[in-house]
């Protein structure tokens, strides 16, 4: 199948990432804490937030997933490239769109959050943090290690539910389910990023702290990723030598 024009994927993962950040950490802001009139919790919690992350990641991949292998994340995109799997002359163009769209879905949920009477954005955006702006009241070092785990875990889900040897049509419902788990287990501990247009959308607008904290959640994802792509081949034995790239629609996207 012939790859798509480049205009054709930046719109693409453009309506994947505000996708993301719109179901994902509006879920967060608007509905995990919710009560009704009499005070009785209906939110959805930690559960539902994170179902709502994979969600979001599983649809836009069926929808979109064809047209530019539905990465929705810098991270993802710069460890396919070290996997081999996406071409590096393409990263950039990639990565800015993902922050854009991301932004513009975080200006959104903090318009659509002001229009609640004596609603405070600061510290209520779904931001990404460590120490004192940890969920969990994690440590630095306890927040880093986190987030290089759960994104190469991340990055060998797509890459072996992508691979040309697993079942074909299947890939967004597992990588899907994977982010519902890394959130089940990060939420907790960092708010879970595995994802730094996910973290940039809403750092400036939650403030509290978010956007000096916001450099972790940029280098770790990163650094798990690149672990990943480095490592699945040869883990996993799978053969890239003299794939075309161009040929190919990589990532999430692959096999759906």
């Amino acid at each position: 199948m012939q790859t798509p024009r480049l205009s054709a994927r930046l719109g693409a993962e453009a309506l994947g990432t505000f996708w993301l950040v719109f179901g994902g950490c509006g879920s967060a802001i608007f509905a995990a804490k919710a009560v009704s009139d009499d005070k009785f919790p209906v939110g959805i919690g930690y559960l539902g937030v994170a179902l709502a992350f994979g969600l979001t990641v599983l649809t836009m991949a069926y929808a979109v997933g064809h047209v530019s292998g539905g990465h929705f994340n810098p991270a993802v995109t710069i460890g396919c490239a070290v996997g081999k799997r996406f071409d590096w002359k393409d990263v950039l163009p990639y990565v800015v769109t993902q922050v854009v769209a991301g932004l513009i879905a975080g200006a959104a949920l903090f318009a659509i959050a002001k229009g609640q009477s004596g609603f405070d954005a600061t510290g209520n955006m779904a931001a990404n943090g460590y120490g004192d702006h940890s969920p969990g009241g994690y440590s630095l070092a306890a927040c880093f290690l986190a987030e290089i785990i759960l994104t190469a875990f991340f990055l060998y889900i797509i890459l072996g539910a992508t691979d040309g040897r697993a079942p074909v049509g299947f890939a967004p419902l597992a990588i899907g389910l994977g982010l519902t788990i890394i959130h089940l287990v990060g939420i907790p501990i960092t708010n879970t990023s595995v994802n730094p247009a996910r973290s940039t959308a809403v750092a400036f607008f939650n403030g509290d702290g978010a956007p000096a904290q916001l450099w972790l959640f940029w280098v770790a994802p990163i650094i798990g990723a690149a672990i990943a792509g480095a490592t699945y081949g040869l883990i996993t034995q799978e053969k890239r030598a003299g794939v075309d790239i161009e040929g190919e629609t990589e990532s999430v996207g692959a096999n759906a």
